[in-house]
């Protein structure tokens, strides 16, 4: 049965320099079928639903939706709402009201949680609707996923930055802790490893919340590349954990904002200061800088993998596709297919939803501080071309001539 409705799209969680791809590849396929009499973006995501705050995208020119195709961030809004019954009985209310019958919703796991809830609740009121989750995050933890929309952007991002922030520890010697997102994942602080160059290039120590961190263990890492170099560049998920499984940053904080998820609040610069202090107090190090990234990594204009772009818009499209030809509700995939080449796959919601991806071993090295080749060939497609690399003299010394 082919459905004829209204198709809406929405964005949820966090923006990321691509997001707006897969909207304008949803909105600009989903113009093409005739079973979809109008297009509608809801504002602040899931809420806008609720309030009826829709914009009416079919009357949206192709150029201006292409301009916003190549602008970061989220184009209608975000929200971390987790719909329960009574939150999707009012969705529906709205969407009946409005002969809804597509739903696609960008996001990460807690979207595709949301989308699950929605699907569900539409099957309960036995309304003929179609819900598809489509992938987006710069934490890369999508199960049934080789990487989603988003990462490959951010990790150009990071990778970039630890390249300048190479060049300038090297230049003026010290230690610098760069604190990056990742709250289960350690995709995105692993990609700092694309900026090493060189052997005794930084970043030379990364640590994931795939290891336990130990404190300890790390004083004794900085000292070893300290002594060794007389500087350190080092990589660290925001999202680390302690031998008890909570989170370093958590126990810092007094009070945990949690979102409606459930997850705590993990940004801020604590976990870098508390780093910093802590070299500092024991090891002796006076020169230690510590930044967190923060939102930088999300939305940074100018510093989009072309890859990254090409697959949100696709992705996008894919999934008006299946919608409309097969009525199929799920969320869409990417699955990686040679070298390098991808396709999309739909697969069932509970799949995905409220699910999370890690790192697998074979990314993470033996002593846990550091990433492997295997990471290396698995990250750098998704940067996309155009990653520069930093020069360095080679010139030999002058043979000195005074005894000094």
């Amino acid at each position: 049965m082919k459905l004829e409705g209204k198709v809406l799209v929405a964005q949820g969680g966090g923006p990321t320099a691509v997001i707006n791809q897969s909207l304008v590849g949803v909105v600009k396929e989903a113009r093409k079928f005739t079973q979809a009499t109008r297009v509608y973006g809801a504002i602040n995501g899931v809420r806008g639903i609720i309030n009826e705050d829709m914009l009416d995208l079919t009357q949206e020119t192709s150029h201006n939706l292409e301009e916003v195709a190549n602008t970061p961030s989220s184009a209608l809004f975000s929200t971390r709402d987790k719909p329960d019954e009574k939150y999707c009985a009012e969705m529906f209310k709205v969407m009946k009201a409005h002969d809804v019958r597509y739903f696609f919703y960008i996001g990460g796991n807690d979207s595709a949680d949301t989308v699950r809830i929605v699907n569900e609740e539409a099957k309960k009121a036995d309304y003929d609707f179609v819900a598809i989750h489509v992938p987006k995050t710069v934490d890369n933890d999508l199960t049934c996923n080789d990487h989603t929309p988003g990462f490959g952007s951010a990790a150009r991002y990071v990778s970039n930055a630890f390249i300048g922030v190479n060049l300038d520890v090297k230049a003026l010697p010290g230690v610098y802790i760069g604190v990056v997102m990742g709250r289960n994942a350690g995709f995105l602080t692993a990609s700092s490893a694309i900026a090493q160059k060189y052997p005794d290039d930084g970043p030379h120590l990364i640590y994931v919340p795939e290891r336990t961190f130990d404190i300890e263990k790390f004083h004794a890492d900085v000292k070893k590349v300290y002594d060794r170099l007389g500087r350190c560049v080092i990589a660290i998920s925001e999202g680390v954990r302690g031998a008890n499984g909570e989170p370093i940053m958590s126990g810092l904080l007094k009070n945990q904002d949690r979102d409606a998820h459930g997850n705590v609040q993990l940004s801020g610069g604590a976990l870098a200061d508390l780093l910093a202090d802590s070299i500092k107090t024991n090891l002796g190090i006076k020169r230690v800088r510590a930044d967190t990234f923060g939102y930088p990594q999300r939305s940074f204009f100018g510093c989009v993998s072309d890859v990254d772009a090409q697959e949100a818009r696709e992705v996008g499209e894919r999934a008006v596709q299946l919608a409309m030809w097969q009525n199929d509700s799920g969320s869409m995939t990417i699955k990686r297919t040679g070298n390098y080449s991808v396709n999309y796959e739909l697969v069932p919601l509970e799949d995905v939803a409220a699910k999370t991806r890690v790192m697998p071993d074979e990314f993470i090295n033996a002593e846990g501080n550091h990433v492997t080749d295997a990471f290396r060939l698995y990250l750098r497609p998704l940067l996309g071309s155009g990653i520069g690399s930093a020069g360095r003299l080679r010139a030999p010394f002058v043979n000195k001539l005074l005894n000094r």
